[in-house]
């Protein structure tokens, strides 16, 4: 069986530790803990593993936040992976800092990556981590804070969330969204 794990984020180095970047964070400490690169394809930074049986495809669309939607599809079709064996993760303002939310559907809630992957696909029945960044924010400046960078104790505390994200993922992948769902989100 297979699956496609992806993070959302923008590339260059100028957003490589910021707030809309968890998604890529995530998935490239879960690449690390399963040994693996990632490897400049198209329209994508790919990488694969196995675990527990299973084939994990991991997606970090190099194609800006606004257009993550046109890999993931490519990626969908190009390796045969239902929608139901997708996982975005992705950050959100509307939960606290280090909230980890799965769920199996859902609007795109204001998030440009999630209203393109649902523009792209035509549907909002795809799987979804939600990262919280909190919300912390002047009226006016939400774009300068999601782009800005984690405060010194947020960033402290990254590492913890971040693998946690990593074991949402994999169980995603091993035991299936309800379960998952039953023993992360609380």
């Amino acid at each position: 069986m297979k699956y496609l794990i992806v993070g959302l984020g923008n590339i260059g180095p100028e957003y490589e530790l910021t707030r809309h970047n968890i998604g890529f964070l995530t998935v490239d400490q879960l690449t690390d803990k399963n040994g693996t690169d990632f490897v400049s394809n198209r329209l994508a930074y790919t990488a694969d593993f196995r675990y527990k049986g299973k084939s994990i495809y991991v997606l970090k669309p190099t194609t800006f936040m606004n257009l993550s939607g046109k890999a993931v599809n490519y990626w969908m079709k190009e390796l045969k992976i239902p929608i139901e064996n997708v996982l975005i993760i992705t950050d959100d303002i509307a939960l606290p800092y280090g909230k980890l939310r799965l769920r199996p559907k859902g609007s795109h809630g204001g998030h440009n990556g999630l209203r393109n992957i649902e523009e792209t696909l035509g549907t909002q029945e795809y799987a979804r981590l939600r990262f919280g960044v909190g919300g912390d924010f002047p009226k006016g400046k939400q774009i300068e804070y999601v782009l800005g960078n984690f405060d010194k104790n947020e960033f402290a505390e990254l590492p913890l969330h971040i693998d946690k994200a990593c074991d949402i993922a994999l169980s995603f992948c091993s035991a299936g969204i309800q379960n998952t769902m039953n023993q992360f989100n609380n």
